[in-house]
């Protein structure tokens, strides 16, 4: 199997899946496990009619995600009560957002760390308010920690110290150094808040927040579970709702992400069938080829291939979160500590 059409086909069809052999099976599986797509498949094919040993996988993915969003939403909690008496917003993100309002792309999702947004100018405070509750710095580094306050959208990432589980404290959506530039500050004041009291961003601000990590920040690795996050939020968002893609479109222009989300439209309609605003989608580009390539990158084993495309972007995700000179700068310094380590 060269690449991974089979996964996207199966997450687009579930009845794609019907004249599988052995074989088929196991590259369909090997490849949602190395995407990090094995639940949301599980989910698309509860209806099917699959071959009795491949029936226990799918059982377990979706008994292994159950698990992952009760962790996922009870950790939200922790955080909640560690923050307690902190008076600004608390915007969960990503896939904890989407279960915690039981959105469509929450179905199956594979749930990490937790991530949550805050003011910037209330760093300092949350930072020491987790602290106290019991979290710790897991990169000590002096250099990286440096280099996360100046430049990242993000504090060091944090790990609880008895629970084993990581929280990543952002302050935007995109380094401070990236080219787009969305207005963390747009984003808190239209969140909407939860009965917990915590936030999760208005549903243009989720959508280009997932764009923005696919498209705008990174090398497109995992990028079949951010399309997917897409595709989800979009068939939810928009159906029945005719003011959500004016919606979306003028945010993008406010976050410097429409070029961004024009060709993360193209690519959820191209693979995964997304309906989308032809207005905002705009016209396909040649360039949505070598994007589409490094998206199904993948092999029958779940190993990575096209090592010249991923390389490819892996030097764009690095062109485009700082300027040359910085860029020179960091690398130099990782190869020298990688030196010293060695």
């Amino acid at each position: 199997m060269s690449n991974a059409w089979p996964l996207v086909r199966a997450l687009r069809d579930p009845a794609s899946v019907r004249g599988l052999d052995g074989a088929g099976w196991t590259n369909l599986v090997s490849m949602a496990r190395a995407e990090s797509l094995i639940g949301s498949l599980a989910h698309r094919l509860k209806e099917e009619d699959v071959p009795a040993r491949v029936r226990p996988v799918l059982d377990d993915a979706i008994a292994a995600h159950q698990l992952a969003r009760q962790q996922a939403l009870w950790e939200a909690d922790c955080t909640r009560r560690a923050l307690a008496g902190y008076s600004g917003k608390v915007v969960l993100m990503k896939g904890t957002a989407y279960v915690a309002v039981d959105l469509d792309a929450g179905i199956g999702r594979s749930i990490g760390d937790l991530d949550i947004m805050v003011a910037r100018e209330d760093l300092k405070q949350v930072e020491h308010m987790l602290l106290d509750a019991g979290w710790e710095w897991v990169k000590p580094d002096p250099y990286d920690d440096q280099y996360y306050r100046e430049h990242m959208h993000e504090l060091p990432p944090l790990i609880h110290r008895d629970r084993d589980r990581m929280i990543d404290v952002h302050h935007t959506t995109l380094p401070l150094t990236a080219r787009p530039t969305p207005d963390a500050r747009a984003m808190l004041d239209a969140a909407v808040q939860l009965e917990t009291g915590q936030y999760v961003m208005a549903p243009a601000d989720m959508v280009l927040h997932a764009v923005a990590h696919l498209v705008a920040d990174g090398d497109l690795a995992g990028g079949l579970r951010n399309l997917w996050d897409i595709d989800q939020l979009i068939r939810e968002f928009a159906k029945g709702d005719e003011a959500f893609w004016v919606s979306v479109e003028e945010r993008a222009k406010a976050h410097g992400l429409a070029p961004h989300l024009a060709r993360a439209l193209r690519l959820a309609a191209r693979l995964y069938g997304t309906p989308v605003s032809q207005s905002v989608a705009g016209v396909g580009q040649f360039s949505d080829w070598i994007h589409e390539r490094r998206l199904l990158a993948r092999d029958g084993w779940g190993r990575e291939t096209r090592k010249l495309t991923r390389l490819i972007f892996y030097i764009r995700s690095h062109w485009l979160r700082m300027p040359p000179l910085m860029l020179a700068r960091h690398l130099f310094v990782k190869w020298r500590k990688g030196q010293g380590a060695a």
